[in-house]
């Protein structure tokens, strides 16, 4: 397992960690990701210590506190050899203030997660999407203070417009608070908007990213291609509508291009779709999931060995697309503004 400075921290992160979003499966959404219980999780967590992946990603909402209860059963007595992530601020309960990142919530918030897991302190605390009803200093206070009481170790966004981070960052230097070394994106090779303006703001300020979704919500695992019907049980026929939506010949042309590579190479199509993410600039950790140990072994294979130049060039021809105003116009002026790609 090769091993990654997260951001511009002295804080090194296994270039893969695992997905806790099948522990549990509680509810409509997670009940389709998956239902690990504690003696499988225990066994997946194994499974991941044994390949040097050492980092799991959790949050409150996945399967409502569940996935973190089992999280903290799965690795109980060996917290010290295992790197704890997780994430608050959408709504967990019914309560006026069980939402957001106010001083109240994430408080509480932190505290609730700690006991969950069955720990005294949390290695990545990251906010999981931007409250724009509590002033920024409240919460940059509030996480700062969290890390000197020694609960939070390290802190990160996830699903953060660029201004909302750059925003944030500027209020944490002006303080001399905790600033945020992490941003949780989503990121595939069917999903490249990260490119446009949080890479480029990532690299100017030295924030990681963790990547979520890197397979593009389930539709590059190999089950999907040109001309085949959809298999009749895949996750994404349950949960497409929560995701990103992608051209359909889009998707078939990321895919062409990644089974010509997969006949070149005698990799997987996941493998080759994670190798080229762990090649891209910013990129500290994919977070890769798994409902049972043959996935995770597959997955698990994506390091080790990099794509050539020009299969990451093939790749990048097949997935791109214009961007969005302003960026297609910047592209023009590549002499004075040129991509982080």
């Amino acid at each position: 397992m090769e091993y990654r400075f997260l951001g511009n921290s002295g804080f090194r992160v296994p270039a893969l960690s695992f997905g806790t979003g099948t522990f549990g499966g509680k509810g409509e959404l997670f009940g389709s990701w998956g239902n690990t219980d504690v003696a499988e999780a225990t066994r997946l967590v194994d499974i991941c210590l044994d390949a040097g992946l050492n980092m799991f990603d959790s949050a409150d909402v996945y399967s409502g506190g569940l996935a973190e209860s089992i999280l903290g059963a799965a690795i109980k007595n060996r917290r010290d050899k295992v790197l704890i992530s997780t994430k608050a601020t959408f709504r967990f309960d019914d309560g006026p203030n069980s939402v957001g990142s106010s001083r109240f919530h994430l408080i509480n918030a932190v505290d609730d997660a700690l006991k969950r897991l069955g720990t005294d302190y949390i290695d990545l605390f990251q906010l999981h999407g931007f409250d724009a009803r509590t002033p920024i200093e409240e919460t940059l206070s509030t996480l700062d203070n969290l890390v000197r009481a020694g609960k939070i170790r390290y802190l990160g966004v996830s699903n953060f417009s660029g201004w909302h981070l750059m925003k944030s960052l500027a209020v944490s230097e002006r303080h001399g608070w905790s600033r945020y070394v992490a941003n949780q994106t989503y990121y595939s090779l069917i999903g490249r908007d990260y490119e446009w303006e949080l890479m480029p703001l990532g690299l100017d300020q030295g924030v990681g990213a963790v990547v979520w979704s890197p397979l593009g919500w389930g539709r590059l695992t190999g089950k999907i291609r040109r001309g085949q019907p959809r298999p009749d049980v895949t996750r994404l026929s349950a949960t497409a509508d929560y995701g990103p939506p992608v051209d359909e010949e889009r998707l078939y042309r990321v895919v062409d291009a990644l089974d010509a590579i997969a006949a070149e190479t005698g990799k997987s199509v996941p493998q080759i779709a994670l190798n080229w993410l762990l090649q891209r600039p910013t990129v500290s950790t994919v977070v890769i999931g798994a409902r049972n140990e043959e996935q995770l072994r597959q997955n698990l294979d994506a390091v080790g060995w990099n794509l050539t130049p020009g299969q990451v060039a093939s790749l990048d021809e097949a997935s791109a697309v214009t961007a969005v105003y302003p960026y297609w116009h910047q592209a023009g002026f590549g002499e004075r503004n040129p991509s982080p790609v």
